[in-house]
């Protein structure tokens, strides 16, 4: 089929693209590090030149996503799509192949600026959904990210076993599929009479946060996705070297746990979150997520055995369902005509915290990386993101409190 697909935009759509898409991003993550460590030696400098490698795509991310988001406003949501899957592809292509540590920062670079998929897939949603709908959608979007989760890190993992080259072979080949899918199967979901002039001034990184920050009735939150996201990512940049640290995994032990983690996030956003938004507004479920979210960072950083953080992970099927109560708020108060900037803002500041998580929790690693394995201050990345994670369910409680719900736009 041609561009010009007579097919309208459904969310199936853009469940598969995703899906695709988190499959061969899944499938790298359990090898990355590893594949550093292969022009490093010892702990502290595999940690500084992974550090170095994931701020260069969290650097290039936060500058390109509000740009790659107001050009899918101004040309709409698919080509833009494409420009990122293309993007992922070659950067796993040239990943597979390098053979010095700048290679990995110059492709990180690049895939960075390139890769904006998470912020046009969430305003492809709006796109196509009603605002008292978006919360259930974006959790759908969700439990995607969890499937892609499941499968991308245990067959990564499988495929590093043996090489940790393979996995960047089979990713890049997953996002040339994925190119394939958007260009003869997947519908633009934007119509023309909704698109807005594209504004450079308007686009980059610091004026797009400014416009977030001025979202009727929805600012304060900005700051707990920030903070909600550099826990997070403080938690994804250090688990492998930390469970490598601390339990001795390997890339295998890595993807079995990351299958756990994505199962989790299936069954809470594509089975949970339904018939909890029926019983719960969504402003209580942010706040019961967070919750739940802060004691499991915590458990985390207190773990002594392997086993014992798949306990936690179970216990913590509720702090998945947040994000899209959270993300339902944000666009609704965008309004029709820029979905696209308002989620590139949101993955422009997810960006920011991305660079800044690294920094953070990777130093904080290096700190105690030499610490024998049971010493509880191993898991000072850890406790860092629980302080983080509570700060940002006082602001939300304090915030829900003080004014009624964002309404819809």
């Amino acid at each position: 089929m041609s561009a010009n697909s007579p097919r309208a935009p459904a969310m199936g759509f853009i469940m598969a693209a995703v899906l695709i898409d988190m499959i061969s991003i899944g499938l790298m993550v359990p090898v990355l590090p590893h594949i550093v460590g292969t022009f490093t030696s010892g702990n502290d400098e595999q940690t500084s030149a992974f550090l170095m490698v994931t701020l260069a795509f969290g650097v290039a991310n936060f500058i390109g996503s509000p740009v790659l988001g107001a050009l899918s406003d101004r040309f709409g949501r698919r080509p833009v799509l494409l420009i990122g899957f293309a993007g992922l592809a070659l950067s796993f292509f040239v990943t597979a192949m390098a053979t010095a540590l700048w290679m990995l920062v110059v492709v990180r670079l690049f895939s960075g600026a390139m890769q904006a998929n998470v912020a046009i897939a969430n305003a492809y949603v709006a796109d196509i959904t009603a605002p008292e709908d978006r919360a259930r959608r974006f959790g759908q979007l969700g439990a995607m990210f969890g499937i892609g989760f499941i499968l991308g890190p245990v067959i990564g993992g499988w495929l590093g076993h043996y090489d940790v080259h393979w996995p960047f072979f089979a990713a890049g080949s997953m996002a040339v599929l994925n190119w394939c899918y958007g260009f003869f199967v997947l519908p633009e979901s934007l119509p023309k009479d909704r698109r807005s002039p594209f504004d450079w001034k308007k686009a980059n990184p610091v004026t797009a946060l400014r416009g977030l920050t001025a979202l009727k009735g929805v600012g304060p939150l900005v700051s707990v996705i920030a903070l909600s996201s550099l826990a997070q990512f403080t938690l994804h940049n250090t688990w492998v070297l930390y469970t490598k640290f601390r339990f001795g995994w390997g890339p295998l032990a890595v993807s079995w746990s990351l299958f756990v983690v994505g199962l989790a996030s299936v069954l809470s956003q594509g089975v949970l979150l339904r018939p909890l938004l029926k019983r719960f507004t969504p402003q209580r479920l942010a706040l019961i997520s967070m919750a739940s979210g802060t004691l499991a960072y915590a458990g985390y950083g207190l773990a002594t055995q392997g086993w014992m953080m798949y306990v936690v992970i179970g216990l913590n099927l509720l702090g998945g369902v947040g994000a899209a109560a959270l993300q339902s708020f944000i666009s609704n108060a965008a309004g029709p005509a820029h979905q696209g900037r308002a989620m590139g803002a949101v993955s422009s500041l997810n960006s920011l915290m991305a660079v800044i998580a690294p920094a953070l929790g990777l130093s904080l690693l290096a700190q105690v990386s030499h610490r024998p394995p049971g010493d509880l201050l191993m898991g000072l990345p850890f406790f860092a993101s629980a302080a983080l994670q509570a700060v940002a369910l006082l602001i939300t409680l304090r915030f829900f409190r003080s004014q009624p719900a964002p309404q819809p736009a």
